[in-house]
């Protein structure tokens, strides 16, 4: 009995304990809301969204010239910096076996016809006899497609004569148009291949820019989109210009798209061929750009390589997690692309403590609290 007693009065102030504990854990009172900073989005600046890259003055018409057939060049009668119009003979190859191989083949076509004259007569005798059934009809069938062999000899040894005549015309190197041989690139007494460049021609019109676009920001610009060209010599000289192309491939090598963009008279005067330039391009995609401090952007906790924000509601008091997508990062601050409005109040500062769907009171940068809208 003295036993049992000591044990119930050993219970009595445990149970006594846990219910003080239970009591206490349900009257705790609940985690208050945590204050955090935030701030809506900045418009990205002008200055911002102005792309510069390097360019070169080019024609818009740039052709490397050649010879259709191969040969040893004879003449050549232009040189770098001529001016020439369009069928101007530019260059001259020896046209001595051109000229030998159509004559021998105008004599095998002869040949050839002369044989078509006989194998006609033959027909029309057969034709005659059998008529009268002097002779078989496996003889008539024989001497129809001796005469259809003949024509056929004649069409093709023409059209073999027509080609080296052809040739022989290629022989001479012309101007596709009015222009200027912007370069050489061989001389008299060379033997060139087929297809072996020979000049370089522009052809005359409105100059144009060639530059890259980097594979990060091309999305951001488009045909006919207009851009401002400083030539090197001329500092503080913009001309106006419009995208005329843009390569729907990047460069294997540099991994930037070849662009090119037309100067508008009457400016075409202003630049020389070849000259360096300065190529200046807004982005249509600037009045949409929204940028962040750099505090605000927060990793993914399963993609460490996406980015998110943590927004908060005036209204409800509580902050949710927002994938965005976001550009290259700057000194202080990084370009929102997508994932973000305006109106958005985002946390940015002490993101990192936070979860979705907890209490918050958002105050801007002088303490006070966010009024819902």
């Amino acid at each position: 009995m003295a036993g049992r007693r000591a044990r119930v009065s050993y219970a009595i102030p445990m149970l006594l304990a846990s219910l003080l504990a239970g009591c206490g854990a349900a009257s705790a009172p609940p985690e208050p809301p945590k204050p955090v900073l935030v701030a809506r989005a900045d418009r990205a600046v002008d200055a911002s969204s102005i792309y510069a890259f390097a360019g070169e003055i080019r024609a818009r018409e740039e052709t490397a010239l050649s010879f259709r057939v191969p040969g040893k060049l004879a003449r050549r009668l232009v040189d770098t910096g001529d001016r020439v119009r369009a069928g101007d003979v530019l260059a001259e190859l020896d046209p001595r076996d051109l000229g030998l191989q159509a004559d021998s083949l105008q004599a095998q076509l002869s040949a050839a016809e002369a044989q078509l004259v006989r194998a006609r007569a033959d027909h029309a005798r057969t034709a005659g006899l059998a008529r009268d059934q002097l002779v078989s009809r496996a003889a008539l069938d024989q001497q129809k497609a001796a005469l259809q062999a003949a024509i056929g000899q004649v069409n093709a040894i023409r059209a073999q004569r027509d080609a080296a005549r052809n040739q022989a015309a290629y022989s001479q190197l012309r101007a596709p148009g009015e222009g200027a041989i912007a370069a050489r690139a061989a001389e008299a007494g060379q033997v060139v291949a087929a297809g072996q460049t020979i000049f370089f021609f522009v052809g005359d019109g409105e100059p144009e820019v060639a530059f890259a676009l980097p594979e990060s920001t091309v999305r951001a610009f488009k045909v006919g989109q207009m851009v401002m060209v400083e030539p090197w010599m001329a500092e503080g000289m913009r001309l106006p210009a419009r995208i005329r192309e843009i390569a729907p491939a990047a460069d294997p090598v540099t991994r930037t798209y070849a662009a090119r963009a037309l100067i508008e008279p009457p400016h075409t005067q202003a630049v020389s061929l070849g000259q360096s330039a300065r190529v200046y391009i807004k982005s249509e995609a600037s009045a949409a750009l929204l940028k962040l401090p750099l505090a605000a952007i927060q990793r993914a906790p399963n993609d460490g390589d996406s980015a998110v924000v943590w927004v908060a509601d005036p209204k409800t008091g509580r902050v949710r997690r927002v994938p965005v997508r976001i550009g290259d990062f700057g000194p202080d601050s990084v370009p929102v692309l997508a994932g973000l409005a305006a109106e958005d109040w985002v946390v940015v500062a002490g993101g990192h403590l936070l979860h979705d769907g907890q209490q918050v009171v958002a105050v801007d940068r002088s303490n006070r609290p966010i009024k819902p809208n």
